[in-house]
């Protein structure tokens, strides 16, 4: 199963079949029991408390028919039920001799609630359910009928948080990286061994830490969001003095990087630093400027913050629970590769991606080579839109640029000229995707670095180097240095390849427990949203 990915996801939402319940919740076993669970209130977190393990307690195998019959839409659980019920010899799951039992009521206020999880509360026979839930505490009495919607919704609540859109949704998406597996046998096999599965979700950490800003945002939009800024000038340095300062500060204490708001229109020292962080969440560079573009980030509606948050923490539900072992990671809207051990970062570097008619693709593979002083292998799109056309223009084009034929293809020499640099590193893959150098060093100090054919360019490529052969000790500094600039190719074959995984998140939470937004620039949020909404009607 695929487990050593990061990283650094959205909505997802259910259908809801709205069919009548009938006398369902009257027509079904009744067990008279002493206490029940009451089911009011928010959400508890840790969910405390297990499930009940098979007892005597039972309720007759046609009971599930019943249940299939009156609430068709739980059909798509019917193996499951099965499967599960009959595993326990049709003893009641959500009951033992005491009552409803603790998760019962944890799960339906879970489910009441919904929406906190990023999704649309669209819960399925949300006022049958409530309906079950409220004759229970009335009766104080095991219904099978409750047990079986109990079930079904605990199977419904895990497909939609934990594991979101399906595998097919997501490639459609071009999401190539392999989907976290969540097996939901397992899951009800945890029900019946008695596990507190609610308080261990199956996501990915990055989940939670979305989950608990979406709740800041959805109070920012209840409260108002933040006011429009209109600016007079192009930029604002420390010391100017403007009514828009004011509005700034005010939006920087809303979205917490003024720990104060004292209301001021001087753009002080506190000021600065504010911006600075405002800048480092949004990955520009940090100068302590108010410019045009940031203000312009400060107007997107917090509506359009919430989505892309409710986007990222749809992508979190598909990547896995722990991350193990070392590897790269390149995150495409940040322009950034990090280096892993053990699920910490070691270093990060600033890189150039895809332009948006040459995405980078979503996709992982393991580095196993690294190419000194390379040769490039003219790719057949750039040699018939590019260098055979000049060719024609010129025949010097070839030597000008430093290439050369290689049978009925093009090369370009190894030297400091070459496109791919003095170094680069390969992961074979159908994509023809790989990291490498470039003599174009001034495009690392732009803010947004979209600017190849797809391959992904290296700010810092010997040290990337030096990192991978860090364990061969004949691969000294000087060595490497020598290698690059040999003028003669030469390949090396790492002795344990490393994983590398190419991603796409426009919002997470960092190391410092804020949360970062990036520009969606292949419009893949909202294709996401999109799809998802669409599929919500």
């Amino acid at each position: 199963m695929f487990n050593r990915f990061i990283i650094l996801t959205a909505l997802t939402f259910l259908v809801c079949i709205h069919i009548g319940c009938s006398d369902a919740a009257n027509n079904q076993s009744k067990v008279v029991l002493s206490d029940t669970i009451p089911v009011s209130g928010r959400p508890d977190k840790t969910i405390p408390g297990g499930f009940s393990q098979p007892t005597n307690l039972r309720f007759d195998s046609t009971m599930l028919t019943r249940f299939l019959d009156s609430f068709p839409g739980m059909n798509e659980f019917k193996a499951e039920l099965t499967g599960f019920y009959q595993k326990r010899n049709f003893s009641y799951a959500w009951f033992n001799d005491k009552g409803m039992i603790e998760p019962a009521g944890n799960l339906y206020n879970r489910l009441q609630n919904i929406a906190e999880e990023g999704v649309k509360d669209t819960i399925p026979y949300k006022k049958e359910f409530t309906r079950l839930m409220e004759a229970d505490m009335e009766t104080k009495t095991a219904s099978a009928m409750l047990d079986l919607m109990l079930t079904a919704q605990y199977l419904h609540y895990s497909h939609t948080v934990w594991n979101g859109m399906s595998e097919k949704e997501t490639k459609a998406m071009e999401w190539l990286l392999p989907r976290k597996q969540t097996s939901y046998a397992e899951l009800l096999d945890s029900l019946i061994s008695g596990k507190n599965i609610l308080a261990n979700e199956p996501v990915y950490r990055q989940y939670n830490l979305l989950k608990d800003y979406l709740k800041k945002y959805n109070a920012i939009k209840a409260n108002g969001g933040w006011p429009t800024i209109t600016a007079d000038k192009k930029t604002y340095r420390a010391g100017d003095s403007s009514e828009l300062i004011r509005k700034v500060r005010n939006h920087l204490f809303i979205n917490g990087d003024l720990a104060t708001d004292n209301q001021s229109a001087i753009f002080d020292s506190t000021m600065v630093l504010a911006i600075k962080d405002y800048e480092r969440r949004l990955g520009y560079k940090q100068d302590g400027i108010l410019t045009a573009t940031l203000i312009s980030e400060m107007n997107k509606p917090v509506e359009k913050r919430i989505q892309q948050i409710i986007v990222n923490m749809e992508r979190s539900r598909w990547v896995p629970v722990k991350v193990e072992g070392d590897y790269l990671l390149v995150n495409i809207p940040d322009y950034t590769l990090y280096a892993y051990e053990n699920d910490s970062i070691v270093f990060s570097m600033n890189v150039v991606v895809g332009k948006d008619q040459n995405k980078t693709v979503i996709f992982n593979g393991d580095m196993k080579y690294i190419v000194f002083s390379p040769y490039w292998n003219i790719p057949t799109s750039i040699l018939k839109k590019e260098v055979l056309p000049g060719i024609r223009r010129n025949p010097n084009y070839l030597a000008r640029h430093n290439m050369e034929w290689n049978g009925g293809n093009v090369r370009q020499k190894p030297g400091l000229n070459n496109s791919l640099g003095l170094v680069k590193f390969l992961f074979p893959n159908s994509h023809s995707i790989y990291l490498h150098d470039t003599p174009s060093k001034s495009l690392f100090n732009e803010d947004l670095r979209a600017f190849s054919h797809g391959c992904i360019r290296l700010a810092e490529p010997k040290k990337l180097a030096a990192y991978l052969l860090r364990n061969d000790t004949s691969w000294t500094n000087e060595k490497i240095t020598t290698a690059m600039n040999a003028g003669k190719e030469q390949s090396v074959t790492l002795k344990k390849p490393i994983p590398v995984f190419i991603v796409y998140f426009t919002s997470w939470v960092d190391r410092k427990g804020k949360l970062n937004f990036r520009n969606d620039i292949y419009k893949r949020d909202q294709n996401l949203a999109d799809m998802i909404f669409a599929k919500a009607k």
